[in-house]
């Protein structure tokens, strides 16, 4: 298994939205969340690879460095024809194009005719594009996401991915990551019993990403209101992002939209 040759201190940090730009016979390599990406220049073509690391709860930043060394032979490879002379490279950051089962590690019970906000990170997909146009060449997730199917039958429902979350009520809390985006979720229980949190479906490919001026990024958010039973519960996307997201870029809109004023639909799944 190919293994980085590179310390931290001989790298440099990695951004979303860059232009970088590599000669012929240079690989750009990045550390960050679960991967290792190699993107390389030949004479006709790019070259891209990617390899899993182990776990790192600590690791905090996207690091990245070019070289004139060519990747390990061994690393499974993805070849792109030149679209253009040029040389350039650039990374987007995308939400991934499933719903996400969002599972808090604990429960959380929300009191009758009350409401709270948890913030939720949610892995991104990385999308690599190459040239003066910035052709699209492929894009990867950042970590290998788990898929589990969300329906009343196994013949009606969908397929979404699955993801673990802390449920953070508190926005200070949530750790800040190039490679995770956060969503504010407002759920609101208008019934006269508690509302007992286990599970709720994301609607990621409904969210935009922007990102702030100390490079996090983040979604608008999406507020849940639970009238009667969690079986008629309503979604809906909202326009904005909250004031602690502070000033804002768009780096990559929704891969769908939502019906107008946002709300998505009176669902039946997003309980789970």
């Amino acid at each position: 298994m190919a293994t980085s040759l590179e310390t931290p201190q001989t790298m440099q940090d990695g951004q979303w939205g860059v232009h970088y730009a590599l000669e012929p016979g240079q690989t750009q390599y990045h550390e960050l969340c679960h991967t290792r990406v190699w993107a390389t220049l030949l004479e006709q073509e790019w070259q891209i690879r990617y390899q899993r690391m182990p776990e790192d709860d600590d690791q905090e930043r996207w690091l990245q460095r070019v070289t004139d060394t060519l990747p390990d032979a061994e690393l499974g490879v993805q070849r792109f024809v030149r679209p253009d002379d040029g040389c350039q490279l650039h990374y987007l950051p995308a939400m991934s194009s499933l719903a996400t089962v969002i599972r808090p590690y604990q429960p959380l019970t929300i009191p009758a005719d009350s409401e709270c906000t948890i913030y939720v990170g949610t892995l991104l997909w990385m999308r690599i594009q190459a040239g003066s146009k910035g052709t699209h060449l492929m894009e990867l997730p950042l970590a290998d996401p788990s898929l589990t199917w969300v329906g009343r039958t196994t013949m009606e429902g969908e397929l979404c991915y699955s993801a673990a979350t802390f449920a953070r009520l508190v926005l200070d809390a949530v750790p800040k990551r190039p490679w995770r985006a956060i969503t504010p979720v407002r759920i609101v229980n208008e019934r006269q019993e508690p509302l007992l949190l286990e599970r709720f479906n994301l609607p990621t490919p409904l969210l935009s990403l922007h990102r702030n001026e100390k490079g996090h990024l983040w979604t608008p958010g999406v507020t849940v209101i639970c009238e009667t039973d969690m079986n008629s519960a309503r979604l809906r996307v909202d326009h904005d992002l909250i004031a602690a997201a502070g000033h804002c870029e768009l780096v990559a809109p929704a891969r769908e939209q939502t019906a107008r004023g946002g709300l998505v639909r009176a669902y039946d799944r997003i309980f789970g």
